[in-house]
């Protein structure tokens, strides 16, 4: 790790070490995120002991969250950890684009993902490719590296948006929607599965579509964003009656409760007062365009972020 002051150092020595678990919700990334960062950059704990699990000096999580704020910055995870090994702040550090995918023949027309980064681009071309095996791997290398908000925020929501439009514009691309709809299931599935093996909470979150809704994508994207802070979720699926979800509330006691709607249709307020009060009554929250922000009042939630924040808060706190 990059060399600090000798008092600074000091004062750290004698803090106490912090968990893999504690370190990955600190910075809002997996804990595979902080092993892969560890293996392959060498940006990980300072010390390791024999049979004992992996731990933290203040001084590593340092170097974690300036090279975090490199990457943020658009710097690439090797010369973000370069720069943190070597000792270089951010102004030394030039960002340097992610190579884009290759273009492929029978792509046809192109989705529109006008100011998006090139990861977002190289998504969009392997859809129109219908090339299911890049789009899985391209989202599985981002939400490796960049973690799950990143990944939905920065290459999905512009690839999905394009989508949408060009659907307006055209009424074609449903076979592409499809394609990038079970890519993201698949990639953000597996990746919640993987991480949600070891260390985690006992209570869970109850993630359910609104009754009639059929969109679940940002469920999928919100279990994996839980799944990197070690709370498990359990997915209800699309189009919930609300006498199931009432059911599900009964029979599991979850910590909270995220019901998604993306249209007017589906976002009525009164399955809220359908959840069963309890003990322990559960947070309940709402998101989605579907949804009134004002008439759902502190229910409501404006971005993947906040909800994770709101959730993981509810289970934890």
């Amino acid at each position: 790790m990059a060399q600090l002051p000798h008092n600074q150092g000091m004062e750290s020595a004698q803090a106490p070490a912090i968990t893999v678990a504690a370190v990955a919700r600190r910075l809002g990334v997996s804990p595979a995120t902080l092993r892969t960062w560890d293996r392959r950059y060498g940006v990980g704990p300072s010390e390791h002991s024999a049979g004992a699990h992996r731990r933290y000096s203040p001084d590593d999580l340092q170097a974690l969250e300036r090279m975090q704020a490199l990457i943020r910055a658009g710097v690439s995870t090797a010369d973000a950890a370069r720069a943190v090994l070597s000792g270089a702040g951010l102004a030394v550090v030039a960002p340097i684009a992610r190579p884009e995918a290759p273009s492929r023949p029978g792509g046809g027309a192109v989705i529109s993902v006008a100011g998006a980064i090139p990861s977002a681009r190289g998504l969009a071309r392997a859809a129109m490719c219908l090339d299911g095996r890049a789009c899985v791997d391209l989202i599985t290398e981002s939400l490796r590296e960049r973690g799950a908000v990143w990944t939905w925020d920065e290459i999905l929501v512009p690839v999905l948006t394009g989508l949408g439009q060009r659907w307006n514009d055209t009424g074609g691309t449903i076979e592409t929607e499809h394609l990038v709809s079970e890519s993201v299931k698949q990639a953000f599935g597996t990746y919640a599965h993987e991480l949600v093996r070891g260390e985690r909470t006992e209570r869970v979150v109850l993630l359910a579509a609104a009754p009639d809704e059929p969109h679940t994508l940002p469920l999928w994207a919100l279990a994996a964003a839980l799944a990197e802070r070690s709370v498990v979720s359990v997915q209800l699926g699309s189009r919930l009656p609300v006498h199931s979800l009432t059911s599900a509330v009964k029979r599991t006691g979850p910590a909270a409760v995220f019901v998604w709607s993306q249209t007017d249709e589906t976002g009525h307020l009164d399955l809220l007062e359908a959840i069963p009060d309890s003990r322990r009554p559960p947070l309940v929250l709402v998101g989605g365009p579907g949804w009134d922000p004002h008439a759902a009042q502190d229910h409501w939630v404006g971005d993947l972020s906040s909800a994770v924040t709101r959730l993981v808060r509810a289970v934890v706190g």
